[in-house]
């Protein structure tokens, strides 16, 4: 979702800083939303409803699933193939990143 198209009036006030994005110091979002999230083909999907801290720091990541996330969908990651597996109601759900875009992403950021 770009900036451009969020509706800043749906995020909830927050003031507990998070940790482990910048190095050595908490950063604090400037709310938290609660958005659906769907891991998806056509014939099988699986859909949670998410918090999501909203920050204004730059990031090669657009969201961080972090622990209490993934157990929601009772998913794993597999970091080294960029593959996430789920259950979802037609059997295992597997989610395929791009090697290519994750590289050429972190090296913009960095």
């Amino acid at each position: 979702m770009k900036r451009k198209d969020f509706d800043f009036k749906r995020l909830q006030p927050c003031e507990e800083p998070f940790y482990g994005i910048i190095p050595s110091k908490g950063s604090y979002p400037i709310g938290r939303v609660v958005l659906p999230v769907t891991f998806c083909t056509q014939a099988n999907y699986r859909t949670e409803y998410l918090t999501f801290e909203v920050a204004n720091f730059k990031t090669s990541d657009n969201s961080i699933l972090d622990r209490p996330m993934l157990a929601r969908f009772m998913a794993i990651p597999y970091h080294t193939y960029l593959v996430l597996k789920m259950l979802a109601p037609s059997g295992v759900l597997s989610v395929y990143g791009d090697v290519e875009t994750s590289y050429k992403c972190n090296t913009e950021a960095v």
